[in-house]
């Protein structure tokens, strides 16, 4: 019975050694899954940070668009404007008289 005994005792300490060194991967597996998941979570922050700057960028130039359009659009927005100052010289000049 000894030697059953013995032969019980070293295949327990085998498996036990076998499920200590799982355990140790897992641990590993899992600080390393952490770490990995702080670098993803940073990498969204900045990412976040981007596309607002970006969305911020774009807006900017939709107005920046909107205020100056094409040459055509600008001439004629000229000569609207040059329009419209002599109109203002004219009643000036009736007012002062």
């Amino acid at each position: 019975m000894d030697n059953n005994e013995d032969h019980l005792v070293i295949s327990l300490k085998q498996k036990f050694d076998i499920i200590v060194d799982l355990l140790n991967s897992a641990e590993e597996e899992r600080k390393k899954l952490i770490k990995e998941k702080r670098e993803l979570n940073e990498q969204v922050k900045l990412k976040t940070i981007a596309f607002k700057e970006m969305k911020r960028k774009y807006d900017s130039l939709k107005v920046a668009k909107t205020i100056v359009s094409s040459d055509d659009e600008k001439h004629d927005a000229k000569i609207k404007v040059n329009r419209i100052v002599r109109e203002i010289d004219k009643c000036i000049a009736l007012l002062n008289r």
